[in-house]
């Protein structure tokens, strides 16, 4: 869709730990004449950064990263530069991601499967302030949060071999060579797990796996 080129363009940066992804990411928006990509952060910690130098209007937020998750980063974000919006997008519905990457103050959160109009779309709204959710979203946000006292741990199969390997003091190096996977597999199963559990490093994982593992 091209919008009258006299407009001032929407700076957008992009937050993903996917190389990949942001470069897909990059092609659709060249599609917007009124969307103009200006940055990419491969994490949380670069994502501050790059809001503080090139002062965005709408930031891309994944929420599925090592160090620094989506969350932590967007509250950081909103604190630092408050008229910057976040709008999440990412590929998990979980309903406790949803409820912390709103009250870390997202403007908007979408799946990763949303169409390229829609995420446009929610970005022309993240830009004038206004909320965009998925309809998925809207049902996990009424749905009530689970008890942090009888935490569920919901890892596939791989991920808890991976968290096994992991609480062994493995490098990713060498949890990929034992799985036979590419390092950069496990470095993506890695921050899967380190999310879904709710911690912030590899320590933490490893104190979390007795419990999860038994």
């Amino acid at each position: 869709m091209k919008k009258d080129k006299s407009l001032k363009p929407i700076r957008v940066i992009t937050v993903d730990d996917h190389e990949i992804l942001r470069r897909s990411i990059k092609f659709v928006l060249l599609a917007f004449d009124d969307i103009q990509l200006v940055g990419e952060a491969g994490n949380g910690d670069e994502a501050v950064h790059l809001c503080k130098q090139l002062q965005p209007d709408v930031v891309l937020m994944d929420l599925m990263m090592v160090g620094m998750n989506g969350a932590e980063a967007t509250r950081a974000i909103r604190k630092k530069c408050p008229e910057i919006q976040v709008l999440i997008l990412t590929s998990f519905l979980e309903n406790d991601l949803v409820q912390q990457a709103m009250q870390a103050g997202a403007i908007g959160y979408l799946l990763k499967g949303v169409s390229i109009d829609e995420l446009a779309d929610a970005i022309r709204a993240a830009a004038i302030g206004r909320s965009m959710l998925a309809g998925e979203v809207i049902q996990a946000l009424m749905q009530p949060s689970k008890p942090s006292s009888q935490p569920v741990y919901e890892l596939s199969k791989r991920q808890r071999e991976v968290l096994g390997l992991l609480a062994l003091g493995l490098s990713n190096e060498a949890i990929a060579k034992q799985m036979k996977l590419s390092p950069s597999t496990i470095r993506h199963h890695v921050s899967q797990v380190l999310n879904k559990l709710g911690v912030t490093n590899r320590t933490e994982a490893a104190t979390t796996a007795v419990r999860v593992l038994r």
